[in-house]
C-alpha cells in the first residue's frame, strides 16, 4: 500500500521536535550537577542575639511533694529552741527577761575610775531576791536562807580579787563594801568586771549563785554610774579554792632543796565572821614514803596571808627524781579539826601541768630560786590524779 506523501514530512517534523526537548532535559542536569557540593549541606541559620534573652525557655525544677505540716513539725528538736538552752546569749536579753527566766535575784553595784590617784573604784551595795541555797549536787541543803558573800574579779586574767563579808542567813543582803583596783585608765577599759555572788558553806562546797559581767568599755568610768544587774548562771558552780605563790631552790652541792611559801591569796572563806586563820602544811614524800612534815604559822583572820617562811629538805641528788612536795591550805579549827581548802603536789606526781612545768623548770635551773603561782585544787582531785596526795594527811 502506498504512503501517501503528504504524512511524511509531519512524522519528521514530531521526531526533531523530540529530540530538542531532550536534549534541552540532559543539559539541565548537567548543569544541576555542576552545582552539586562534594559534602552534604548544611541548614545553618543566623544566630537570632534576641531570642538569648528573656525570651529564652525557663527549665522548672521538679517538685518534691511537701510533708504535712504535721510531720514536719513533728521532725524539729525542742531541746534545741528551749528557753533554757545553754547556747542562749543572755546579752540581748533585758534585765527584766533574765530575771523572769533565771529567778537568780538582782545585784546593786557602782563603778567609777579616779584618774588623780590612778585606781578604779567599785562599790558593792546589795543583793535582792537571791534564790533559795542548794547544794552544787542540787540536794536542798537548807530551805531558809542563804549565807552569800561577793566575789569581784577583773577579766580575763581575774587580776587582784576581792570579796565582801559573808552575810548570815539572808536572800536580801546589805553589803556596802568598796574596793579599789591599781590600774591604768586605758587598761581598765579593756576589763570586764565580774561579780560573782557565792553561797557560804562551811560543812560542804560554796557554790556560785549567779554572776554579773560589765565590759568596762562600754561605761563611762570617769562619771560612774550606779546599776541594778539581774543575775545569770555561772559555767562554774563551784567557786575557786585560791592560789599559792611558791619559790623552790635545789643546790646540788649540799643535796637541799629549799622551798619557799612567799603568799596566798583569796582562799576560800572558812569561817563566815572572820575570814579564815590560814596556814600551810608542806610535806616531802619520797616514792610513794611520807618523810618529813613541816607547817607555817598560821595567820588571823585573812584570806590573803603573806608568810614569807623557808624551809629545808635533805635530798640526795640521786633521789631527785623520786621526790613529791605535797602544799596544804588549812584553815585553823581551835573547836574541831582543822578546815580543808585547798592542796597541790610538785614533783613526780605532780597534779596538773603548771606544778609539772615549776618541777621542771627546777631541774633546769639549779641553784637559782624558781618562783610561781599555783591554783589549788580539791582534795578529791589529788588524790584521784597523784598517788603522793594518798600517803599525806
Amino acid at each position: 500500500m502506498a504512503i501517501p506523501q503528504d504524512s511524511i514530512p509531519t512524522r519528521r517534523r514530531s521526531s526533531s521536535e523530540m529530540s530538542r526537548s531532550t536534549f534541552s532535559l540532559v543539559q539541565q542536569l548537567s548543569s544541576l550537577d555542576a552545582r552539586r557540593p562534594s559534602s552534604p549541606l548544611v541548614d545553618v541559620k543566623p544566630i537570632e542575639f534576641w531570642a538569648m534573652g528573656p525570651r529564652k525557655e525557663v527549665i522548672q525544677p521538679l517538685r518534691r511533694p511537701q510533708p504535712p505540716a504535721d510531720d514536719y513539725f513533728r521532725k524539729l528538736e525542742p531541746r534545741l529552741y528551749s528557753l533554757d538552752s545553754s547556747g542562749d546569749d543572755v546579752d540581748s536579753l533585758t534585765d527584766e527577761e533574765i530575771l523572769l527566766r533565771y529567778q537568780l535575784g538582782m545585784l546593786h553595784f557602782s563603778t567609777q575610775y579616779d584618774l588623780i590617784n590612778g585606781h578604779l573604784g567599785v562599790r558593792v551595795i546589795e543583793a535582792r531576791d537571791l534564790p533559795p541555797p542548794l547544794t552544787c549536787d542540787g540536794a536542798r541543803q537548807d530551805m531558809a536562807h542563804s549565807n552569800p558573800y561577793v566575789k569581784i574579779s577583773l577579766l580575763p586574767d581575774h587580776k587582784n580579787s576581792r570579796q565582801t563579808g559573808v552575810k548570815r542567813k539572808t536572800q536580801n543582803p546589805v553589803f556596802e563594801e568598796r574596793f579599789t583596783f591599781d590600774l591604768l585608765f586605758l587598761e581598765a577599759q579593756r576589763r570586764t568586771l565580774l561579780l560573782s555572788v557565792v553561797d557560804f558553806d562551811k560543812f560542804s562546797r560554796h557554790c556560785v549563785i549567779g554572776k554579773v559581767a560589765l565590759p568596762l568599755s562600754e561605761v563611762d568610768l570617769v562619771k560612774g554610774g550606779h546599776w541594778w544587774k539581774a543575775l545569770v548562771p555561772s559555767s562554774q558552780n563551784e567557786v575557786e579554792l585560791g592560789e599559792l605563790l611558791l619559790s623552790l631552790n635545789y643546790l646540788p652541792s649540799a643535796g637541799r632543796l629549799n622551798v619557799d611559801i612567799i603568799r596566798a591569796k583569796q582562799l576560800l572563806q572558812t569561817d563566815m565572821c572572820q575570814g579564815s586563820d590560814p596556814f600551810v602544811k608542806v610535806q616531802l614524800v619520797t616514792g610513794l614514803k611520807l618523810v618529813k612534815t613541816k607547817k607555817t604559822s598560821c595567820m588571823k583572820g585573812t584570806i590573803d596571808p603573806f608568810y614569807n617562811e623557808s624551809f629545808s629538805f635533805r635530798v640526795p641528788h640521786e633521789d631527785l627524781s623520786e621526790v613529791s612536795l605535797v602544799f596544804t591550805v588549812y584553815g585553823h579549827n581551835m573547836k574541831s579539826s582543822n578546815d580543808f581548802v585547798g592542796r597541790i603536789v610538785i614533783g613526780q606526781f605532780s597534779t596538773g601541768p603548771p606544778e609539772t612545768s615549776h618541777w621542771r623548770h627546777l631541774l633546769a635551773s639549779q641553784r637559782t630560786p624558781v618562783e610561781q603561782w599555783h591554783s589549788l585544787r580539791s582534795r578529791a582531785e589529788c588524790d584521784r590524779v597523784s598517788p603522793a596526795s594518798l600517803e599525806v594527811t
